[in-house]
Order: C-alpha cells, then structure tokens, then sequence
C-alpha cells in the first residue's frame, strides 16, 4: 500500500478583509482628528496667554488677536516687582510644598499599618479616612477658623500650611492604602529574617515600591493647593502673605487696564503647574497605570 502525504494544517493567520482594514482606519483618523482637537481647545488658551504677555497694552488694545512684534518683557517686571508678584509666589510655595510634604509623609505612615495590618479597630479607621473623602472640608470652616484662632495661627502661613496638609490626608491614605494592599507578604518574611525592624521595613522596603503612588498623591495635592482660592482668603489677613490665588484678585482689580501686565501674571501663575506636569508626566501615568490594577 502506497503512504498518503497529509498536508499539515496552516497556521498562517487568517487574512484580513480589506472592508475592516479601512474601517480600523477610519476610526483612528477620527481617534486622531478628535484628540487633535481637543488638545488645540486645551492648549490655545495657555498660548495665546503666553503671546499676550509679550506685547504692551496699548497693542493689545489695537489688536487684540495680534501676534508680538518683539518680546516685550516690561509686563513681567512690572508685575514680579510693582505688583508683589515675587511675594506671591514665594508665599505659595512655601505653603504648598511644605504641606505636601507633610501630607505625603503622614499618609503614607498611617496607611501603611492600614493595609499591612490586621488589629481590632482597623476597619472603623479605614472607614474614619474614607469618611474625609464624601464631605467638602469647606463645610468645616468655621471651626477651622476658631481652632486656629485659639492657637494664635490665623493669619499665619504656617497655619494655612497645616490646614492643607490636613485636607489631603484622606485622599492620601486612601491610595497609597491601596497600593500597599496589593505588595507581597514575602517582601516583609524576608526582610524580618534578615533581622529588620518595622520601620526599616517601612521606610527601605514598601516605601520603595509605592514611589509611583507617591508620586501621583504629590502631584495631585500640589495641583489642588496652588490653585486654591478660598482657605487663604478666609485665614489670611495680611497682604504680605497672600498665595497666588488671592493676590491675583488685588492684581485684577489695580491694573485691569493694563492688560500686558495681567497676561504677564497669568503666565507667572500658570507657569509652576505646566512645568510640573511636563517633566513628571511619566510618574503620574505610570502611577494611574499601577493603581488600575490594584
């Protein structure tokens, strides 16, 4: 009896109809076109921002819509000089890194035996951080305002600091608590053998593995706080202490017509923030990214 060859089954892969090949194509043109767009929405304003602060008044006034004509740096001296611009900003980043910091440091201190430990009493503080979490800290105003009073720290940056350190520590605890949920058992086994103690493995162990989280509370909590208008309205009476925010609003109200200067501290006020997510737009995607699996 003569063998029969037997052809072995194809494994190429299946071929692909032209019809769905332009339709996967269309949609990511309109993928394209639609983020083009809105990054054109979100991005025109910050430079035609920009393009005004280098043009004098009296050019703005004649062509609102026009490009400079030369760089124009006038506005910006006059408003980091005359308009206590440099006070200002010094004012805000003190107050905002400083209560980052001690935020982030606090959070991940109470987080840690959170998510690391088992004790009686553990949920009901879980559920005490969450709790921060479904009430504006607004509504707690005027017993802010007394407390720091007895305290001697209204009108104070000091005061102002601990107050924002305070109100992101809910939103703090609460992710990195979920980050540090999701590290390994076998990570702490083995650092208790090699003779660690609870706080090297806190600070050499875990703290290592959550820069992403930490990372992303940063920057989320620097972004809130720098924009913030109200708790330094309310604390703040001096005028040689007000943040960004409320020194903005005694800059709009004495040079309103010079609008060369205003763009110049819009962009002053505006600049930290893009920075900020320029260079560590790696860290907070990278973070997101970590945290949707956790």
């Amino acid at each position: 009896m003569t063998a029969v060859a037997t052809r072995p089954p194809s494994t190429a892969p299946p071929s692909i109809r032209p019809g769905r090949r332009s339709g996967a194509r269309a949609r990511r043109a309109a993928v394209v076109v639609l983020l083009s767009l809105y990054a054109v929405v979100a991005v025109g304003p910050l430079v035609f921002m920009l393009l005004q602060s280098f043009r004098p008044s009296r050019e703005i006034f004649n062509d609102p819509l026009g490009m400079p004509t030369e760089l124009y740096l006038d506005n910006y001296v006059e408003a980091w000089r005359e308009a206590k611009f440099a006070t200002y900003f010094t004012n805000s980043v003190l107050v905002v890194v400083a209560a980052v910091a001690l935020c982030t440091v606090v959070s991940a201190m109470a987080a840690y035996p959170l998510a690391r430990y088992s004790f009686r009493g553990n949920g009901v503080l879980t559920a005490y951080f969450i709790a921060g979490l479904t009430l504006p800290i607004e509504l707690a105003v005027v017993p802010i305002f007394y407390l720091l009073g007895s305290f001697g720290l209204v009108d104070s940056r000091l005061g102002l600091m601990l107050v924002y350190a305070a109100t992101g520590i809910p939103f703090s605890v609460f992710i990195l608590a979920a980050f540090l949920r999701g590290l390994p058992r076998d990570l702490e086994e083995a650092a208790r053998l090699d003779g660690a103690g609870e706080f090297s493995i806190f600070l050499r162990v875990m703290l290592p593995l959550v820069k992403p989280a930490l990372a992303t509370v940063a920057i989320f909590q620097f972004v809130q706080l720098w924009n913030d208008f109200f708790f330094p309205l309310v604390l703040l009476r001096s005028t040689d202490k007000y943040t960004l925010p409320v020194g903005l609003t005694n800059f709009f109200g004495e040079y309103q017509t010079n609008w060369g200067a205003v763009f110049a501290g819009l962009v002053i006020t505006t600049l930290p923030l893009v920075v900020l997510f320029l260079f560590l737009t790696r860290q907070i995607v990278s973070g997101l990214v970590a945290g949707m699996g956790k």
